[in-house]
């Protein structure tokens, strides 16, 4: 599961995405609108700023804004940037590989095996689908909900 601040990451850049162009938004703004707690938001956008996602103007007519097109941010990327490494287990980590500590042998794996195409399914979806992809939900489209 992601964690809740990767969660109000995602609702936060959805929120810039959809302000008008070239308009920054408050953090008191978003808070309210995504009902996200502004203190841990603002730890979030501070995060996401020095990842280079957002940038912030001062003043009056400031606010944060996308530092780049919501088509070019991934899903991906920004679960990469909150919460680390994507895989289910580090020995399929693209960003910090680590062999299992209990490994006797990662070619004759069989949970490996099976969680790498678990990985790359993953991967495939998030790092496919941008923040534009998010809030341009078309017509009819529901979410499906799996049973567990």
């Amino acid at each position: 599961m992601i964690t809740q601040k990767a969660k109000y990451a995602l609702r936060a850049l959805s929120a810039l995405a959809q302000s008008e162009a070239g308009e920054p938004m408050m953090i008191s703004d978003i808070a309210t609108q995504q009902k996200i707690p502004k203190k841990f938001l603002e730890q979030i956008l501070l995060d996401l700023k020095h990842q280079g996602i957002v940038i912030s103007r001062r003043g009056k007519q400031g606010g944060y804004l996308l530092r780049k097109p919501a088509n070019e941010i991934t899903f991906g990327e920004i679960l990469r940037v909150i919460d680390g490494p994507l895989a289910p287990l580090p020995c399929l980590s693209l960003t910090a590989y680590r062999r299992c500590d209990d490994c006797d042998g990662e070619q004759t794996c069989e949970i490996r095996h099976v969680f790498a195409r678990v990985a790359d399914a993953t991967r495939k979806v998030l790092f496919s689908t941008t923040i534009a992809d998010a809030i341009e939900r078309p017509e009819g489209a529901e979410v499906t909900r799996l049973m567990a």
